[in-house]
C-alpha cells in the first residue's frame, strides 16, 4: 500500500465521526425541517456515484482503445463503486422523498434516470462475470454507456418538469449549510479514493495468483 494510505484512512474515519456533528448543528430547512439534512449525505453519495462512474468509464475507454490492462482493472474496481455509491444514492433518495413529497418513489425523470445508469453498472459487473470470452470489452461498452449518463442525469431537473430541485440548489447554499455539505462531499470522494486503491490493489493480486497457475500449468 501506498505511504499515504493510513494517514487518508484515519482522516477519512474522522471526517465521517465529526459530519454527523456538523450536519446536526447545521439549520433546519424552512419547509422540511429535520428530514432534509439526509441532503448532507444523499447528494455526496450521488456525486461520488458520478465520479465513480466516469472513472470507470473513462478506463474503459483507454482499455478499449489502448489495450491498457491497468486500465481495465481500475474500471472494473469504479464499476463496483458505482454501484456500492449509487446504492446509497438510491437508498436515502426515498427515505428524503417519503416525508417531502408523500411517497417513497416517483418516476420522476433525475429519479428514473438515476436508477437506470445504476442498473448499467449492475449489467457491467454480471456481463463481465457471466459474458465469456471478450466480456471485458463488451462491458467497457457498457461503461461508457454508462458515462454518458452523468451529465444527462445531471441537468435533467433543469430542462424537464420535475419534482426534484434543480442545480442550482448546491451552489445557492448558504455558510451555514454549504460548510457542512462540502465536509461531507470530501469525506465521500475520499472514502471513493481509498476503497478504489484497495479494489485495484487486489485485482492486481489476483493477476498475479492467475500467472502463478497459468506458470504451473506450463
Amino acid at each position: 500500500m501506498p505511504k499515504w494510505f493510513i494517514p487518508a484512512a484515519a482522516v477519512c474515519f474522522l471526517m465521517f465521526m465529526i459530519s454527523p456533528v456538523l450536519i446536526a448543528n447545521a439549520p433546519y430547512e424552512a419547509t422540511m425541517g429535520l428530514v432534509q439534512k439526509i441532503f448532507y449525505y444523499h447528494v455526496p453519495s450521488a456525486m461520488t456515484f458520478f465520479v465513480a462512474a466516469v472513472v470507470c468509464g473513462v478506463n474503459s475507454w483507454r482499455f478499449l482503445f489502448g489495450k491498457n490492462v491497468n486500465a481495465d482493472r481500475l474500471a472494473n474496481s469504479a464499476a463496483e463503486l458505482a454501484v456500492v455509491f449509487g446504492a446509497i444514492t438510491l437508498v436515502t433518495g426515498p427515505l428524503w422523498a417519503r416525508k417531502s413529497w408523500g411517497v417513497w418513489w416517483q418516476w420522476d425523470v433525475r429519479l428514473t434516470s438515476s436508477l437506470m445508469m445504476w442498473m448499467i453498472f449492475i449489467a457491467y459487473l454480471l456481463v463481465r462475470k457471466y459474458g465469456g470470452p471478450g466480456a471485458e470489452k463488451l462491458s467497457a461498452g457498457l461503461a461508457l454507456f454508462g458515462m454518458a449518463n452523468v451529465p444527462f442525469v445531471y441537468v435533467s431537473v433543469n430542462y424537464w418538469r420535475t419534482i426534484h430541485p434543480t442545480t442550482n440548489v448546491v451552489p445557492t447554499l448558504p455558510v451555514s449549510m454549504g460548510l457542512p455539505f462540502w465536509f461531507c462531499l470530501a469525506a465521500f470522494l475520499l472514502l471513493f479514493t481509498l476503497l478504489l486503491q484497495l479494489r485495484v490493489r487486489l485485482e492486481r493480486q489476483r493477476a498475479a495468483v492467475d500467472s502463478l497457475y497459468l506458470a504451473l500449468e506450463d
